[in-house]
């Protein structure tokens, strides 16, 4: 695996090295990541499989910057986030990566317009340039005449998809969703991983998905099993 990455001219977007993620209570440790070696291309749509406790939103969180990782190399675009400062990882993340959580995670009282608007207003974009790229992710999403709704006037469905419409609002080269379908049912869980193939074919984005969810096998270009913190299979 390379030591250096060149911000994407190896190919890669995300790259992790000997990836070791410990927690520790008081004399007691938990490894949930054991030595984690990763490698992923720029455009892939992958997803990170696993039972409950194998490691799966830890890792999301590192890749991601959300999580700091006890040892180890993770290497995002060509940036090793271990060397970033806290405000360094906050001002990357707003640029770099959007996300996209099972609880959808919308703020009640605003619209859908608001919701995804206000992601673009935290990052500083300018007003019309705002207005401009909220509209076309509601669009992307299929929800540009919903975009008045509040989320208490739109099904779990349409709700996930303002989630993901905030996600992409800042134009990030990375999505990161963690168990995106698990309140949907199968016919809308469909469609959300339906949605997520053709945003990885036409945005040109790198989509890494943690899940239990089955139905993902027949939408992404790999799967990584994860057991007690390593990864076990890839196909």
């Amino acid at each position: 695996m390379a030591q250096e990455p060149d911000n994407g001219r190896n190919g890669h977007a995300i790259e992790t090295e000997q990836l070791w993620r410990v927690y520790r209570s008081g004399v007691q440790e938990v490894s949930a990541l054991r030595g984690v070696d990763l490698q992923i291309k720029f455009g892939s749509f992958i997803t990170l499989k696993g039972r409950s406790g194998s490691g799966k939103t830890t890792l999301l969180n590192c890749i991601g910057g959300l999580d700091r990782p006890t040892s180890g190399v993770v290497n995002v675009f060509g940036r090793n986030l271990m060397e970033l400062s806290e405000d360094q990882l906050t001002h990357w993340r707003r640029k770099q990566v959007g996300f996209v959580f099972q609880a959808f995670g919308l703020l009640p009282m605003l619209s859908a317009y608001e919701n995804v608007e206000l992601m673009a207003r935290i990052a500083g974009v300018r007003s019309k340039e705002r207005r401009e790229r909220t509209m076309h992710c509601l669009d992307l999403v299929g929800l540009q005449k919903q975009a008045q709704h509040r989320p208490y006037e739109m099904s779990g469905g349409q709700q996930q998809r303002v989630g993901i419409a905030r996600a992409l609002v800042n134009n990030p080269q990375l999505i990161l969703a963690d168990e995106p379908t698990g309140e949907l049912d199968s016919t809308t869980a469909r469609e959300i991983l339906a949605l997520f193939r053709s945003i990885v074919d036409e945005e040109n984005m790198t989509l890494l998905v943690a899940s239990h969810d089955a139905l993902l096998d027949a939408y992404v270009d790999r799967v990584l099993e994860l057991k007690d913190g390593q990864i076990v299979d890839i196909h």
